[in-house]
């Protein structure tokens, strides 16, 4: 791989990795309702999850889902309704500390599956493996480096949202820890939530 091509990985890597999406979101919400040690399991999840997602990719899941439209249809349906589930749990969380196991339950294995229907995560994967990785003289090698890097990208994105969502969060609570902020915080959060999952049915 030669210099221009790992400059446009890394240019793809940080327009992707650092936009809003759904993995940010949660990032930032959870840290924001419970703290940033809280919320490290989800950031941790999510290059896991999605170092998973690349690797079928590349094996050729991505080839199988482009060549059956209604494997793609079902990824997107079940991102979408996953996703408005999660924006009504977050939109339904008042106070610090309320977005527990029956508020916002998203820990390691559901951050790692979340990336399975994560229309976002897919477009990325299946961009990587069609631009740097398939049809090249050296796929492994390319893999090997392609891999660390997008992983780096996904951790310190979501570290980076947690870190401002712990960093708000005593702003939240708002005056003697009424949280009114805190709810007007999580229905934005929700928000985006739901206007990713509107965005994702016309991908």
């Amino acid at each position: 791989m030669n210099w221009q091509e790992f400059t446009a990985l890394l240019v793809l890597a940080t327009a992707m990795s650092f936009s809003p999406g759904p993995n940010t979101t949660l990032s930032t919400a959870l840290a924001a309702n419970h703290g940033l040690r809280r919320a490290m399991p989800f950031v941790c999840a999510v290059p896991v999850g999605w170092g998973v997602l690349l690797s079928l990719c590349a094996l050729g899941l991505g080839a199988l889902l482009l060549a059956i439209p209604l494997m793609g249809l079902a990824v997107k349906v079940v991102g979408v309704a996953y996703l408005l589930w999660l924006a009504s749990k977050i939109a339904r969380s008042r106070q610090l500390g309320e977005a527990d196991a029956e508020k916002m339950n998203v820990g390691f294995w559901q951050g790692a599956a979340l990336q399975f229907v994560n229309i976002k995560a897919w477009a990325l994967a299946l961009a990587i493996v069609s631009g740097w990785i398939v049809g090249r003289a050296d796929p492994g090698l390319r893999f090997a480096v392609v891999l660390p890097v997008m992983l780096a990208f996904a951790f310190v994105s979501n570290l980076a949202y947690a870190l401002a969502g712990s960093l708000l969060r005593e702003w939240l609570a708002g005056p003697h820890g009424t949280g009114r902020r805190l709810r007007g915080f999580n229905l934005v959060m929700a928000g985006v939530l739901v206007i990713t999952a509107i965005w994702m049915l016309f991908l």
